[in-house]
């Protein structure tokens, strides 16, 4: 299953221009924190390796100090297996849609706005490499290609900064959270999993002011 991201959120933008809405891209680059499948034999790091990051977001201000933000963020990255200096992969990506609330420091004309941002969503992790019997490292889990979609948590902050009329600049940081996408790694019997994967994405965007309220 492949979401339509960006799509769906700049088709329904225009129905918004009576409201405070905002609408953006944004970019940047994305740092797991992977945890760890164990047999009696040992144990190996598995999740997914850090890459870039892309996306796009909806962003609406309720009050002065409160918001909200629909969110579609496109991450590249394979799966991946590690340890004791060997490794294995395989060709994957992901596709996250979330909604946040956003509680800002600032009213809404200010040029400098940092917020708080914490929400939730969905994520689909899709393995789109070819499977390999022969893999290393399959005394722990086989990588497959596969897709699973795990229900995400969504907590971080940002600033925005007004930079001319209708165009604002703005710097995020996300932790996305999700429990393990286990359909992805297939475990050998008497093997274990531990721990959530934890996505941590810095990014760089710019929105574009729907309607001029500030």
């Amino acid at each position: 299953m492949r979401f339509p991201g960006p799509l769906l959120l700049f088709a329904i933008a225009p129905c918004c221009l009576a409201q405070y809405w905002d609408v953006g891209i944004a970019g940047g680059y994305g740092f797991y924190h992977n945890p760890t499948i164990k047999t009696p034999l040992g144990s190996a790091e598995a999740g997914v390796e850090n890459g870039w990051a892309a996306g796009a977001v909806l962003t609406e201000d309720v009050t002065e100090h409160f918001g909200g933000e629909l969110r579609y963020t496109y991450r590249a990255g394979d799966l991946t297996l590690s340890s004791s200096g060997t490794k294995a992969n395989l060709n994957a990506d992901t596709h996250t849609v979330n909604y946040d609330l956003l509680i800002y420091g600032t009213p809404r004309r200010a040029r400098v706005r940092p917020f708080a941002a914490v929400g939730g969503g969905i994520k689909n992790y899709i393995g789109t490499g070819v499977e390999n019997m022969v893999q290393p490292l399959s005394n722990f889990a086989l990588l497959t290609h596969a897709s699973q979609i795990e229900g995400l948590v969504s907590v971080g902050g940002g600033v925005k900064f007004m930079m001319a009329h209708r165009l604002v600049l703005r710097f995020d940081f996300r932790d996305y959270m999700t429990p393990f996408p286990d359909r992805l790694f297939g475990r050998v019997p008497n093997a274990t999993q531990h721990g959530w994967l934890h996505d941590f994405v810095p990014l760089v965007g710019v929105d574009w002011v729907l309607r001029d309220a500030r």
